[in-house]
């Protein structure tokens, strides 16, 4: 039976490989391509909508254009000329307009930069086959790039590209050309890249960053809580959209939602100001961010209060109907003492409330929508599944993201693996099962689709959608890594010692090499010391003398703050870690100024780079993932090839 099937595959591959010639010349090329360099993969975590940082960070690679940039001019080329160079790969368009506006450009301008161009693009392009390269050529210029790229230096090869610069000049295409050998570089020098979680919250952009992934030439994303917060909100969760207006509101920030996804918070604010407009909402007022607070602080506290006792409300139900998370201590409404103005938390301790004004809160009935509460989140969660560009956004993720990944021996994911002091891995009940360590993974990976894909309407997705908020602060969600979410004491206690999250055991024990090749093992990798562990999700403060690398060496925590809401903690603005043929490097960035800087400028975002791994030979295309599925494809070919040499299959013309 097994000799017959793949007889049956072997006949199907003959289809697209009809002759001898065909299956040679193919083994042939799959056996070359082995033997190149591993493409370049960037890491990157927790951008939290700060779009212009993280393309800036696109367009120069994190550094490694400018490191090309200076390996090849900086012996010949003075560093303001590479800096105007380096600033015009990575914003070809608007450096052009303004050099043009400066009367910098003439022909000789145009002619050396295009071979600067042209050289820089080369080296970018060294490592990938020539037909890998042509596929990422700009459309209407494929064949005179292709001829610049892999020119050999003979007189008249020489005098055929001087001919084809001059006439692209001539023509007057050079603005056209650069643009074009600028985008080709960009695509180049990042063979793949890895979004380690949270493209959403705080930040003004992440519609933007979003709009920018889809169409990412190679891109994966792993979900993280704040990722997951907003796939729910889309969902249809009401009480992920009253999450997701809440941190909204909590940074002044609601251009994502507004400007972004085009969905309008009117509804709340008529509501907020008719049910609160006599108290002043002060525990609700809006964070500053960057000095940047919001136009009417006080309208956007009611809201804040508003969408925060919905919130209350909403959660009190998903308790009641999943006694599986053992998330009662987390309902509060029914612990509070509206005539004293006091709370009993789940541990017996009664504090009085900062704030005992709830307009809407019925205490025989507490966790009951008013009537117009619930017309209201009816009306935000259709705005939610309308609009278009949110749906889209959040069907990316889906198609492109997932809880965790493994690739090239490497195990991605965005928070933690949910464990116990004594390094065990820890248990969250699903549908009345346990899950733990990989399981657990594949389990909430399921359950985050089923939420948004299961029939509307049915068990399964209200089943769906409820994970969502145990995703975003379940104690064993491998996305929080907290024991809870203190958000009403914080809202509703002075008392800080109520307000104390405490971090997952997993974070004590992430700096242990031996639990982390434990982790490695649960995902189906080996000890080998290539294999490492790559998250973002806690903010490594550099400040404080915290370090990125855990474990030995075997775990990289790659956030560093790139949200400007944790920069004065961090330190830094971010990182990106960097694994080409030859290393493993952690680029450290600085803050980003501003794009209109940074071109009038010539400033680049200033980066220290650590190299973090070497490992004992250069990584070719063999050692990865494809590498692999071409040694198998490469086996069923030399099959073929073997059948039709024997009679077993016979060849046929096209």
């Amino acid at each position: 039976m097994e000799q017959r099937t793949d007889m049956k595959y072997l006949k199907l591959l003959a289809r697209e490989y009809p002759t001898i010639a065909e299956v040679s010349t193919e083994i042939i090329n799959l056996r070359a391509i082995l033997c190149l360099p591993k493409g370049t993969e960037h890491f990157i975590s927790d951008i939290h909508g700060e779009y212009e940082a993280f393309l800036h960070m696109l367009k120069n690679a994190s550094g490694v254009v400018r490191v090309k940039v200076d390996t090849l001019f900086e012996n010949s080329v003075t560093e303001a000329e590479r800096n105007m160079l380096a600033t015009l790969i990575y914003y070809p368009e608007e450096k052009l307009d303004q050099l043009h506006k400066t009367g910098v450009i003439n022909a000789e301008w145009y002619k050396i930069t295009l071979r600067r161009l042209v050289e820089v693009a080369r080296l970018s392009a060294s490592k990938y086959t020539r037909s890998k390269v042509r596929k990422a050529l700009p459309q209407g210029f494929e064949y005179i790039i292709d001829e610049l790229l892999h020119a050999i230096e003979t007189e008249d090869k020489l005098r055929y590209n001087n001919e084809l610069i001059r006439t692209i000049i001539e023509t007057e295409q050079a603005d056209t050309m650069i643009v074009a050998l600028s985008n080709l570089i960009q695509r180049l020098v990042i063979d793949r890249l890895h979004i380690v979680g949270d493209i959403f919250d705080r930040g003004p952009g992440a519609h933007i960053i979003l709009n920018r992934l889809l169409n990412y030439h190679n891109v994966d994303v792993q979900w993280g809580n704040h990722d997951v917060l907003w796939m729910g909100a889309a969902a249809g969760s009401r009480t992920m959209i009253a999450t997701t207006i809440i941190n909204s509101l909590k940074y002044g920030n609601v251009d994502s939602i507004e400007d972004g996804y085009g969905i309008s918070l009117s509804p709340l604010v008529t509501f907020a100001m008719q049910t609160y407009a006599d108290d002043p909402c002060t525990r609700f007022l809006p964070r500053e961010v960057g000095g940047a607070g919001h136009d009417n602080p006080d309208l956007i506290a009611k809201m804040h209060k508003a969408m925060a006792v919905i919130l209350f409300k909403l959660e009190g139900q998903i308790i009641a109907r999943n006694p599986d998370y053992h998330m009662e201590h987390r309902a509060m409404l029914h612990r509070i003492d509206y005539e004293h103005g006091t709370v009993t938390l789940a541990n017996g301790e009664t504090h009085p409330m900062t704030d005992t004004q709830f307009p809407t809160v019925l205490p025989s009935d507490p966790y009951t929508l008013s009537e117009a509460e619930n017309e209201l989140m009816e009306k935000l969660r259709t705005a939610f599944h309308h609009s278009a560009r949110l749906q889209e956004h959040v069907r990316f993720l889906f198609s492109h993201g997932s809880m965790y990944l493994v690739c090239n021996g490497n195990l991605l994911f965005h928070g933690c693996v949910p464990a116990n002091e004594d390094g065990s891995f820890a248990s969250a009940i699903i549908e009345g099962k346990p899950y733990a360590g990989k399981a657990l993974f594949d389990c909430a990976d399921a359950m985050v689709r089923k939420g948004f894909f299961a029939r509307w309407g049915s068990e399964e997705r209200q089943r769906g959608l409820d994970f969502y908020w145990y995703m975003w602060c379940g104690a064993n969600s491998p996305l929080f890594g907290k024991d809870q979410m203190t958000t009403f004491e914080r809202y509703f206690i002075a008392d800080k010692a109520t307000h104390e999250e405490h971090k997952n055991p997993y974070f004590k024990l992430a700096e242990h090499e031996d639990f982390a090749v434990r982790i490695l093992n649960e995902f189906g990798l080996s000890d080998d010391p290539d294999s490492h562990i790559i998250n973002g999700h806690v903010p490594v403060k550099i400040k404080k003398g915290e370090s990125p690398i855990k474990a030995n060496g075997r775990i990289f925590v790659i956030d560093g703050g790139m949200s400007k809401a944790y920069q004065s903690t961090t330190g830094i603005a971010g990182y990106t870690l960097i694994y080409n043929s030859e290393r493993m490097a952690l680029s450290c960035h600085d803050p980003f100024v501003t794009v209109s800087e940074a071109i009038r400028s010539e400033v680049d975002i200033h980066s220290t780079q650590q190299i973090v791994y070497t490992p004992a030979r250069r990584k070719r295309v063999a050692d990865t993932d494809v590498g692999k599925t071409l040694i198998e494809r490469i086996a069923d070919l030399e099959q073929l090839l073997a059948a039709y040499r024997s009679g077993t299959i016979k060849q046929h013309a096209r």
